[in-house]
């Protein structure tokens, strides 16, 4: 194993080292990216293909929820459970066990014969796609110094969108249709590679590193400090925080694609991957232009407008446009731009709240557990989905609200710019 040098009077790594934990983190966020991409793109032919001649397309909606829901309630799991265990055994080390288990549970999905072995399968992908984000932001956020960490933050944020941009271009050249989805699942295993890396030669955080002294005298757990003063309020504020835009993105934006297969599907088979594509570019670029609008504006006002956006442009696009009309691509992109604002945003401002020993614990609640909630807001939707007849459109531009949420609880919320991570 190549040996790392380590500063332990500055703690930080070299400047080789800190570049191999970012390239590292965003390769692993990457591959995370494609898991979140992977069902709306499928969803609809995965449920053709296992249903067969009981297919139609409120069972399609469900079924869609259905999936979306197991995979955020594993992810809601895995963040507070692998975040927890990154702050015992390290980053790199719960970064990689992570990465390994989404690796492994999707590439599973190639053997499934039913619609309920995918949806346990789902829950166990989520497992690792929850706990690959706190590790991976709490280790490039401690291995990086302050005056990089918004052009940083925005780079790890744009790593999940980034998976999702690239998931859409190979759908548009391969078609996912009910005759041909199970390689994608095949494939999806292949990162599992990385896990292994990632366990092997990714250097650990110097900071998390210096406080394994301390932590072995500490009587008191992550999880029990986090919950009592006086990091309570802010691991409750976090966790809005987190939640609103996690609510937003599944119960509301990514009805989009759906959507798209439904009414385009028929006519352009590739037509829901062109969707995605558009959604993901602006993602792309609104998850890291996300951290630099929070070091410009200041992380409050940031917040505020980019839930004012999201609120307008998410109901906008399912309320005035509608897939093949000439406006809905371009107001994918713009939806993808805002909404995606809020993930370039949080790897920056997350691990701000909470001090190192409780950093990835931290970050991981905060960012997870509103997947509890979004779990319940698919579930809605997934009924509004029924209640409106398959007309995705309402759904969508009903969830969409729930963005407007952020532009109240953001004021009740630390000003952190310009401020060192606390120790």
């Amino acid at each position: 194993m190549t040996q790392i040098s380590i500063d332990s009077s500055s703690l930080t790594l070299s400047r080789k080292a800190r570049l191999v934990v970012l390239f590292a983190a965003f390769c692993g966020l990457l591959f995370d990216g494609i898991e979140l991409g992977l069902m709306p793109i499928a969803s609809i032919s995965v449920t053709k293909s296992l249903l067969g001649d009981r297919f139609t397309d409120a069972l399609a909606g469900d079924w869609f929820a259905r999936f979306t829901a197991s995979l955020m309630l594993g992810a809601a799991v895995g963040g507070i459970v692998f975040g927890a265990l990154g702050d015992r055994v390290g980053r790199t080390r719960a970064m990689g066990v992570s990465i390994l288990f989404y690796s492994v549970f999707s590439g599973a999905g190639w053997l499934v014969g039913s619609l309920e072995q995918m949806l346990v399968l789902r829950f166990f992908v989520g497992l690792g796609v929850g706990g690959m984000w706190p590790n991976g932001v709490a280790l490039v956020s401690e291995c990086w110094p302050n005056v990089s960490r918004p052009m940083v933050a925005g780079i790890v944020g744009a790593g999940l969108n980034t998976g999702i941009l690239l998931l859409s271009q190979i759908a548009r050249i391969w078609h996912i249709t009910p005759d041909s989805w199970r390689w994608l699942f095949g494939w999806s295993a292949v990162p599992g590679l990385l896990g292994v890396v990632a366990l092997c030669f990714v250097p650990e955080s110097p900071r998390w590193l210096s406080t394994r002294a301390d932590a072995a005298r500490r009587a008191v757990t992550p999880l029990r400090e986090l919950f009592r003063p006086p990091l309570l309020r802010l691991t409750i504020l976090g966790i809005v925080l987190g939640s609103i835009p996690m609510i937003g993105a599944w119960a509301a934006s990514k009805w989009m694609i759906p959507w798209a297969d439904t009414i385009g599907g028929a006519a352009q088979p590739g037509y829901k991957a062109v969707t995605q594509g558009y959604w993901a570019l602006g993602a792309v670029l609104g998850s890291f232009f996300g951290a630099q609008l929070a070091g410009v504006l200041g992380r409050r006002l940031s917040y505020f407008l980019i839930s004012l956006g999201s609120t307008a442009l998410t109901s906008g696009l399912f309320l005035f446009t509608a897939p093949l009309q000439s406006a809905f691509l371009p107001m994918a992109f713009a939806q993808g731009f805002s909404a995606t604002l809020f993930f370039g945003w949080l790897p920056l401002y997350l691990p701000e709240l909470f001090p190192t020993n409780v950093r990835a614990t931290g970050s991981g609640i905060a960012y997870n557990v509103g997947r509890f909630a979004t779990a319940g807001g698919v579930f809605a939707a997934g009924t509004l989905v029924i209640w409106f007849g398959g007309d995705f459109a309402k759904v969508g531009a009903v969830m969409g609200l729930i963005y407007s949420l952020g532009m109240i609880a953001i004021w009740w919320a630390p000003e952190t710019s310009n401020k060192d991570l606390p120790d």
